[in-house]
């Protein structure tokens, strides 16, 4: 049986997202196939978790010692949103250890992590994005700059975080200095970017069966002022799988998808969200680690399709050994 460390928590704010997602997959992974073992990366430090006990983890070979039996890993679930699992640090990690992992590598992880770089790459390839302004901590700030080129209203979101932890949408320049100072909490780097006004899509994909293939699409219908952390986890938003939405502009949103995955090298399960507007897929975002809990929208997308969770997530470890 092969020894799978399911490596969650991280260093921001969406390490309790990471733990749900963790929790689904040691439920859901093959126990006749799989040692599966909660590995938790987090600022306390690195370690194994096993029956109310943990045990440090050695950094030299990622292994660990439970009770005088040495544990080595032959690959790593990947279930870290946000740093560093979704930024390709901990993907360089094992890499040199030559320890394989089920999401996209080093340089695909850290440029999608990066919304600014992402998008600015993206519109070379004439994919639709949000204009917008990137801004470093200390950077000196001229809201009404800012909004000239922008215009009101627009989002201030961290550069390099997900779960919509330290978004705002501004609707006056009073509100954007506020909105900026909440972004910089989160990154040393933020992002302002246009007001996109349309159907929210996000589409899943992957290559666990040798082809790139989507899931499909889901609309997202928030209560809130846009789809912010309420929205997403705590029950503010329909999220309607498949989108109510055209077979032209759910073919053109899935094209599309698969484009974005291609460019960005991507590999394993991702998902792409989408503003769509004048009947055009605008990109908000490519997500190399989405959540996996049993209310994120990749298993929602996953059972539409008539795959179980368990289905997904073993097909995912297969891929990881045999698939690359």
């Amino acid at each position: 049986m092969k020894n799978i460390a399911v490596v969650i928590g991280g260093f921001s704010a969406e390490k309790v997202i990471s733990l749900k997602s963790g929790k689904v997959a040691l439920n859901f992974l093959d126990k006749e196939k799989y040692n599966a073992f909660a590995v938790i990366i987090d600022n306390e430090g690195w370690r194994l978790e096993k029956n109310g006990k943990s045990y440090p983890i050695n950094k030299s070979d990622f292994s660990v010692d439970i009770d005088n039996q040495m544990i080595k890993f032959d690959g790593v679930f990947m279930a870290i949103h946000g740093t560093p699992g979704e930024n390709g640090v901990l993907q360089h990690y094992l890499d040199n250890l030559e320890i394989p992992y089920t999401c996209s590598g080093v340089k695909a992880s850290a440029l999608s992590f990066d919304k600014g770089a992402c998008n600015e790459f993206l519109r070379n390839f004439d994919i639709p994005c949000a204009k917008s302004i990137k801004l470093k901590k200390g950077d000196t700030i001229d809201s009404s700059n800012i909004i000239k080129q922008l215009k009101l209203p627009c989002f201030v979101k961290p550069n390099g975080n997900g779960s919509s932890f330290g978004i705002s949408k501004v609707k006056s320049i009073e509100e954007l200095m506020p909105a900026i100072d909440k972004a910089f909490k989160h990154d040393e780097y933020i992002l302002i970017e246009s007001l996109l006004i349309g159907t929210e899509v996000t589409c899943g994909v992957h290559n666990l069966n040798g082809t790139i293939e989507t899931f499909p699409i889901t609309e997202i219908v928030s209560e809130n002022d846009f789809f912010d952390f309420e929205a997403k986890y705590e029950g503010k938003s329909k999220e309607i799988t498949p989108a109510r939405i055209s077979d032209n502009l759910a073919k053109k949103v899935s094209e599309r998808t698969i484009e974005i995955y291609q460019l960005l090298e991507l590999n394993g399960i991702a998902r792409v969200d989408f503003i769509i507007m004048d009947n055009e897929p605008y990109i908000i975002e490519a997500n190399t680690v989405p959540g996996l809990s049993e209310e994120s929208i990749i298993p929602q997308q996953a059972r539409c399709q008539g795959i179980s969770l368990s289905e997904l997530f073993n097909q995912s470890v297969e891929f990881m050994f045999h698939g690359k």
